[in-house]
């Protein structure tokens, strides 16, 4: 009996040989596919059909990649894998300021791509673990993964809702880049990240929580903590 299929992953690209790599190892893994050469397609898709993941290629003509991102970003969209052959780090942080969920450099093997989007699929489906607490004007439903500020909804990505998640559960102890980048990430010891996109996503969390965003404190060369007093 055939295993149930995976995810269903959108793949925009306009390289016709990293097309076919893609498609067709993701393919084999039991994955759904759906590639597309262009942004434009790639919106109509998103209407007409919404994907579990984009993979999504920067040096797309017309509108490139980190535009397509800028019009896509609903904070509950898909995740998305950002793929370049830009090697400046301009880019990359860019492309996470954006949104983006990681971000993977040309050349790179199908295995490593394949485990990047096992480990975005895992993260965004993550445990739901936990009770409703409040502190101050911030409230957070841990189970439902609600997050509000004085009464109004906040939306957060799953990654974003996962480090504010370790944060407060952690008691008012630093935790270090390193140990957000492991538990929220996941990544196995040879898919190295660069430490510093932890603050990028701490500084979104920071920017949807508005006033509340002052309980997120940053510890001189340590990492970062929950205040519950603010």
């Amino acid at each position: 009996m055939a295993a149930s299929p995976k995810a269903k992953v959108l793949l925009v690209e306009d390289d016709p040989d990293v097309t076919e790599l893609v498609r067709n190892h993701l393919t084999r893994s039991n994955y759904r596919v759906d590639a597309v050469d262009s942004a434009e397609q790639a919106l109509l898709r998103l209407r007409r059909s919404p994907p579990d993941l984009i993979i999504l290629d920067v040096g797309l003509p017309k509108m490139d990649g980190l535009e397509f991102l800028r019009r896509l970003r609903p904070a509950d969209g898909p995740p998305v894998i950002l793929l370049s052959a830009r090697r400046d780090e301009v880019d990359r942080v860019l492309g996470l300021k954006l949104g983006a969920d990681d971000y993977v450099v040309k050349p790179f093997s199908a295995r490593e791509l394949e485990a990047r989007v096992d480990v975005v699929l895992r993260r965004g489906a993550g445990a739901k673990t936990g009770a409703a607490a409040r502190f101050g004007a911030l409230e957070l439903d841990l189970e439902r993964h609600e997050v509000r500020v004085s009464g109004r909804p906040v939306a957060l990505r799953p990654k974003e809702f996962a480090i504010l998640r370790l944060l407060v559960g952690a008691d008012g102890k630093v935790l270090s880049r390193a140990q957000l980048l492991e538990r929220v990430w996941g990544y196995p010891p040879e898919l190295k990240m660069d430490p510093r996109q932890v603050d990028q996503y701490i500084a979104r969390i920071r920017r949807r929580l508005g006033a509340e965003r002052r309980r997120i404190v940053t510890v001189s060369a340590a990492g970062y903590r929950f205040s519950e007093r603010a």
